[in-house]
């Protein structure tokens, strides 16, 4: 075949398949611009020279410059993608910045969302209805036994009332206190709701909404769990309520459902509660009272409520002024004329509670006081204890609250003659508690004459009555545990020696005498003028000596003294906050409840248990958690509790406390008498048992409660702890412990080292020297072991050899003859007394 007709080699990517593409592409298409693609057959000599890669090849050659990115994505194409975010058709940091329509589009989007949420919220939940709002049930109250105490509330349940039972000046003044917009608002309040987020942001409460419509919508729960469910749920509610009902009918519903006190749901319960007349009748003084009660029961119903800040007195002032508040806002607001208000200068009288009149006896503090210790432990306000359905059972023992009730009884109406008497034998109150040494559990109380005879305050749950020489055991085991200045680091001996004489000049811890309100020395005063001079602190507390203790709290120092008080049990905002001489002589404020309590712990050789009075709490029947044993916690060394023990020991069978040898068993306690004469305590324990019995006198209905003297009360001229306290202590010991076996206290090891404070006779400090050269780690107390006939004194003769008027017998007499005695064998002593300048105890 010659050369001219051989076939041409083919081009890659060539042939007649590429001829057919080459043929079928549009005009400009691959080709240069204006011209037609050729059509030379495959074997022609200008065939298409191509790149691999067909169509493909084609379009990518077509973009020219800048191609290399995905399909669509070059600067300048829009992207076909739903949300073009991050942006395609944008360069570097720019593809991130949203545009306008991305920005307004997501906005909008949002708020249809909600809109629709809300809507759709909204149209779900019901409104409410004042007649189906939850009821108060009873909480019935057990004795420790298990038998019933008493059931309370709902005695004065929900009345419901039209609107036209409450009167205009009633409604005037709940609008005008609680929601001045209530008439124009949709129901919700914008900047309430903010600010419930913004504490639920930090953490805390997520309360917030203040209008009578969200108010009322609250007070339909069942519950007041104040949870992010909830408040949205009441949002929405609010809402619907406030743009489909009626404002009569949402402000009738509120004040249908709200808390007033005193078990009162409703205002037509509330009426009755407080002015024993139906709704209608209140006048706008006394709807103004109940306006102000609505913004909280629990501190300004004038009975009293729960916690330290809700006294009667307190309560009693903060609703006055609430009340005055409340007319004068109705003026402010339009809704009262001046002249009208003007009227109403005097604060509306209330009827007696029938809650106290149904809770008479010692009842009253019983259960207030078991209410107390359930609200504390679980947090549960006293708007949902009102509603009810609590049974609690109780630590209190019935026959150890009768026992203590009759002795306080017996003594009082033995001592006391009010008709003969007036002027001194009036207003003397009494106020004792008992607590188990193994557990800490409140066994009785005495509160009171009862709420029925108008006395709320429980005078076994208060603070405000110093506790005088009964605070100087804590001095003591201060001393024992850290030791002074001249122990060196180590704990103190009670043989060690202080100057017990009267008007000595007190030093503080570098030596320098305290300085009085002139400038001059300090001396510290003792009920006796006796020269007692440098006694042990054994023998200080059997006769209650003031100064020796004024000076050990400066040598121990007064935080430790009060640390070792806290470990007791003493709680600290009781306590004088003050660094003086008579802070060691009792002018700290426990309740009766607590001084009992901490004893125990001296009792219970250094062992502390926290007092409770409530061992199972059931809520419509389920049981409650929380309410278990409080652990027991170590608050000394038991050597140290035991020391201490053994001192008190001797107060009782030697000193001021005598009087509680009746008993019949071994005892240990303190007595205490504060300046004046306006407190006098007697605290004591058995191995068993610890009682705290305090006698003060003040007018329970004056405005500031101040203490009065006791000086000519009961026809004697001062009252001592060692007297009728310690008479009523001993009486009701011997009918708690009846049948119980008669317990040795543990025995106390000798501890601490014999460091006198400066100027005392002796070379300080002299560790105590032992009787042989044992090499045990505790020295002796003396180098002879013979008894003396009050060893507990370090073998000091219990009169002074110079004091020719001391009664070895009754060591607490002082050097001056006693003023004429009492006519009367009732209990007291007589005998004068020297108060000192800052509040000297007498023991």
């Amino acid at each position: 075949m010659s050369e001219h007709r051989r076939k041409p080699p083919q081009q890659q990517g060539g042939g007649r398949a590429a001829a057919r593409r080459a043929a079928q592409q549009r005009p400009g298409r691959g080709s240069t611009p204006g011209r037609d693609a050729p059509t030379a057959t495959p074997s022609g000599p200008y065939a298409d020279q191509s790149a691999p890669g067909g169509r493909a090849g084609a379009r990518n050659g077509a973009r020219g410059p800048g191609a290399g990115r995905g399909v669509g994505q070059g600067p300048g194409r829009k992207s076909k993608r739903f949300i073009n975010y991050p942006r395609s058709d944008k360069d570097g940091w720019k593809r991130f910045l949203p545009s306008w329509k991305l920005v307004g589009g997501t906005t909008l989007g949002f708020f249809a969302v909600i809109t629709a949420g809300t809507g759709i919220g909204i149209a779900m939940v019901g409104t409410p209805d004042a007649n189906k709002a939850a009821k108060a049930q009873n909480n019935v109250f057990y004795w420790a036994d298990g038998s019933q105490m008493v059931a309370t509330g709902s005695s004065i349940n929900r009345q419901i009332v039209p609107i036209d039972r409450i009167p205009r000046s009633m409604r005037n003044a709940v609008i005008s206190a609680e929601n001045e917009s209530f008439d124009s608002d949709k129901g919700v309040d914008p900047m309430g709701i903010a600010r419930a987020v913004v504490n639920m942001a930090k953490g805390g409460s997520t309360q917030g909404g203040s209008t009578i419509t969200q108010q009322y919508v609250k007070n339909t729960f069942l519950d007041s769990d104040q949870t992010l469910k909830r408040k949205v749920t009441e949002l929405f509610i609010s809402i619907k309520l406030g743009v489909t009902a009626e404002k009569d009918t949402i402000l009738a519903g509120y004040l249908n459902t709200a808390y007033y006190g005193r078990d009162a749901y409703g205002i037509q319960a509330a009426s009755r509660a407080y002015f024993d007349k139906d709704s209608d009748q209140l006048t706008p003084s006394e709807g103004a009272f109940l306006a102000s009660v609505l913004k909280g029961p629990n501190l300004y119903n004038p009975d009293g409520g729960i916690g330290s800040a809700a006294t009667p007195e307190a309560n009693t002032k903060r609703a006055m002024s609430r009340w005055s508040w409340v007319l004068d806002r109705e003026v402010a607001v339009g809704r009262m004329d001046q002249a009208e208000r003007d009227k109403y200068r005097e604060f509306p009288k209330l009827v007696d509670s029938a809650q106290a009149r149904s809770l008479g006896g010692q009842t009253g503090y019983l259960v207030e006081t078991a209410k107390q210790y359930v609200m504390k432990t679980k947090g549960i306000t006293a708007e949902q204890m009102a509603l009810g359905g609590y049974k609690i059972t109780t630590t209190f023992q019935k026959p150890k609250v009768d026992a203590l009730v009759k002795a306080v009884e017996d003594t009082r109406n033995d001592f006391l003659d009010e008709k003969a008497r007036p002027e001194y034998d009036t207003f003397v109150q009494f106020g004792a508690a008992s607590v188990d040494v193994n557990t800490g559990a409140v066994v009785a109380i005495y509160g009171g004459p009862g709420w029925d005879k108008k006395h709320f305050t429980n005078n076994a749950n208060t603070i405000g009555v110093p506790v005088g020489s009964t605070w100087k055991p804590f001095v003591l085991a201060a001393a024992l545990e850290y030791g002074t200045q001249n122990s060196k680091g180590k704990g103190l001996s009670v043989d060690s020696k202080y100057n017990g004489n009267d008007l000595t000049v007190i030093n503080n811890r570098e030596g320098k005498p305290l300085r009085s309100a002139d400038g001059t020395p300090f001396k510290q005063k003792n009920e006796s003028t006796t020269p007692y001079g440098y006694v042990t602190l054994n023998e200080a507390m059997e006769k209650s000596i003031n100064s020796p203790f004024a000076q050990l709290v400066f040598d121990v120092g007064h935080d430790k003294v009060r640390g070792v008080a806290k470990a007791s049990g003493i709680l600290e905002d009781s306590m004088d906050p003050a660094d003086n001489a008579s802070f060691a002589l009792g002018t700290s404020t426990p309740s009766a409840i607590r001084m009992a309590d901490a004893y125990a712990t001296f009792a219970a050789s250094g062992t502390h248990h926290e007092p409770f009075s409530v061992t199972e709490v059931l809520k419509n029947g389920e049981k409650v958690s929380g309410f278990e044993q409080p652990k027991a916690q170590r608050a000394m060394d038991n050597s140290i509790a035991d020391n201490v023990t053994k001192v008190l020991t001797n107060v009782i069978q030697n000193g001021t406390g005598t009087k509680a040898k009746k008993l019949g068993r071994p005892a240990a306690g303190k007595t205490g008498t504060t300046d004046q004469n306006k407190s006098a305590w007697f605290v004591g324990y058995t191995p068993q048992l610890s009682t705290a019995v305090t006698l003060f006198r003040n007018d329970p209905n004056s405005a500031d409660k101040k203490l009065m003297s006791m000086n000519k009360v009961g026809g004697v001229d001062s009252i001592h702890g060692g007297d009728i306290p310690a008479v009523i202590w001993t009486e009701y010991m011997k009918a708690a412990l009846n049948g119980t076996a008669s317990k040795d206290f543990p025995e106390a090891e000798d501890i601490g080292v014999t460091a006198d404070a400066a100027g005392a006779p002796t070379p300080t400090p002299t560790p105590s020297p032992s009787p042989s050269p044992s090499p045990s780690p505790s020295p002796s107390p003396s180098p002879s072991p013979t008894p003396s006939p009050t060893p507990s004194q370090g073998g000091k003769p219990t009169c002074k050899p110079w004091n020719l008027y001391c009664d070895p017998s009754n060591p607490t007499d002082g050097p001056t003859p006693s003023p004429t005695p009492s006519k009367t064998p009732k209990p007291g002593r007589p005998g004068g007394s020297i108060w000192g300048p800052t509040g000297a105890d007498t023991g």
